[in-house]
């Protein structure tokens, strides 16, 4: 399609080799919709039939015979992202394609089941709205502006029934950040949202099988050039998934026996500007990060780096050519790459999504509304500038929902529901006041006492239970705050009280955005 945008860059959110896979699907009688995401191209077998009739590689349903109607498939991406267009490849299907397609995008917390996603509580959005497709021919539909949001699941509606040999999500990676944190992570991981964004040649492998999950197979799923006959080198470039600090890098040349590099070397950059850009024109200062170093052939090479590197590039000589199956640069983000990193990942939620991780960090449905429609944000500033600004624009009635959302000082929250399906927000919702009750744990018995005492005489003069930043505070400094508090006006301590909540409120965000 001539308005088709460029791809070369971007992952195949569903594809299966990153572990897209259709859960759910309302006929599939020809051909089973899980081929659709399948890597290879699509193939046809002539005169091969199965019980079912003609084999095809493909999902394909049965013929509709009442009209209108539609036929549909739910498919749970490989990891979650921005979608930027989709395939919709009818090849092969000829007389059996369908006449158009509608395409979807809803983000779910957990692992959600078929039935939980069928419900009609799940807010789907529309990245392509209905569109005519062509027969035995690959439709790239490109999704409009308002469609891109991070989604976690697609749903495909073919037009009335029909045939799909292979569906592509090409998108942007967006993690959430939290993953990243407390572990050593592949930082050039696609899974992650590293990409190979430029190569000095791949004649015989694509560049993108370098930072490709899981372990080469063959010799054909790594990177590989034509054989060099002049001086020089070939080189290919990863963009990070953040800013970074590697310690470790993994050179891997399994598979690759007579035409392994001889030797590698690595260059790191720092150039935050371009951490969502495919240009790297404009990086001229790299810093050596691996001095060329000898490779076996058919070898998996673990070079830990003497001194962290700070990088949000890094580049690998394969001296003088040859192929390598897979770069593994290990290591954990700066501070500045996860901050960016997660406020990425906020601005591109859904409404719904960005709702509930906002009321994991102050209980007030109308402020998690308001702060929700205020992104993006951009920076973690000017997210905290915009949740005060709108707390305290809230009426008093809003104020006391979000109280309501802590428990006692001293008591622990109660999980309802099961862990399969809460979400990762509610959970840090609930593991919030334990964190910032810390204090509380290890108080003595005469302290906890006096402390419910004093919770019970707080809520019956003011009716609502007694909120303080807990965090950074001694269990004595806590009781002592409560018994001065007891004495204020019930005006004053409402103002005392809603300050609090903007201190917690403050306090989760910044952990969510820095991390803990």
């Amino acid at each position: 399609m001539a308005d088709a945008p460029d791809l070369t860059n971007l992952v195949d959110l569903a594809g299966a080799r990153l572990g897209g896979s259709v859960v759910a699907v309302n006929d599939e009688f020809f051909a089973f919709a899980e081929r659709m995401l399948l890597p290879e191209p699509p193939v046809v077998r002539p005169g091969v039939f199965t019980e079912r009739g003609s084999w095809t590689d493909g999902w394909e349903t049965r013929r509709r015979r009442v009209l209108p109607g539609a036929d549909w498939a739910v498919v749970r991406l490989g990891v979650p992202g921005i979608v930027h267009a989709v395939t919709v490849d009818t090849s092969h299907f000829t007389g059996n394609s369908p006449e158009a397609v509608e395409i979807q995008g809803a983000t779910a917390g957990g692992y959600p089941s078929p039935e939980e996603l069928l419900d009609d509580s799940v807010q789907w959005v529309t990245l392509v709205p209905r569109t005519p497709v062509a027969a035995d021919a690959v439709n790239v539909l490109p999704v409009e502006g308002n469609g891109r949001i991070r989604i976690t699941h697609l749903r495909l509606t073919i037009y009335p029934d029909g045939g799909v040999a292979r569906l592509r999500a090409h998108g942007e990676v967006v993690p959430d950040p939290r993953l990243l944190d407390r572990v050593t992570s592949d930082l050039a991981a696609a899974y992650l949202g590293g990409v190979v964004v430029a190569a000095s040649d791949m004649h015989y492998g694509d560049r993108h099988n370098l930072n490709a999950g899981g372990e080469a197979r063959v010799m054909g799923e790594g990177w590989e050039t034509r054989r060099r006959r002049t001086p020089g080198y070939d080189w290919a470039v990863i963009r990070l998934a953040t800013a970074g600090r590697v310690v470790r890098a993994e050179v891997d040349t399994r598979h690759f026996r007579g035409n392994a590099p001889r030797a590698v070397a690595l260059w790191a950059a720092n150039a935050p500007d371009l951490t969502h850009s495919d240009d790297i024109s404009t990086i001229t200062d790299w810093r050596p990060m691996l001095p060329p170093t000898r490779t076996q052939p058919n070898t998996r090479h673990l070079f830990d780096l003497e001194v962290p590197v700070e990088a949000t590039h890094v580049r690998v000589d394969a001296i003088p050519d040859g192929g390598l199956a897979r770069l593994r640069l290990l290591g954990a983000p700066t501070e500045h790459g996860r901050e960016a990193l997660a406020v990425r990942w906020l601005d591109a939620l859904s409404i719904g999504a960005a709702k509930e991780e906002l009321l994991a960090c102050c209980g007030s449905e109308d402020w998690a509304d308001a702060v929700a429609a205020r992104r993006p944000f951009g920076t973690l500033e000017e997210m905290l500038a915009v949740a005060e600004q709108e707390w305290w624009k809230l009426p008093e009635t809003a104020w006391l929902e979000a109280f309501t959302a802590h428990p006692r000082i001293g008591e622990r929250p109660i999980l309802s529901g099961t862990p399969t399906t809460s979400s990762r927000a509610t959970l840090a919702g609930l593991d919030a006041p334990r964190r910032e009750q810390a204090a509380m744990e290890s108080a003595s018995a005469g302290v906890r006492a006096a402390m419910a005492e004093g919770n019970e005489a707080y809520e019956e003069r003011f009716g609502y239970i007694f909120l303080i930043r807990a965090a950074g505070r001694s269990a004595e400094e806590i009781l002592a705050l409560l018994r001065e508090r007891l004495g204020n006006d019930p005006d004053r301590e409402l103002r005392v009280a809603a300050g609090q909540q903007a201190e917690i409120t403050a306090m989760r965000l910044h952990r969510l955005i820095a991390g803990s």
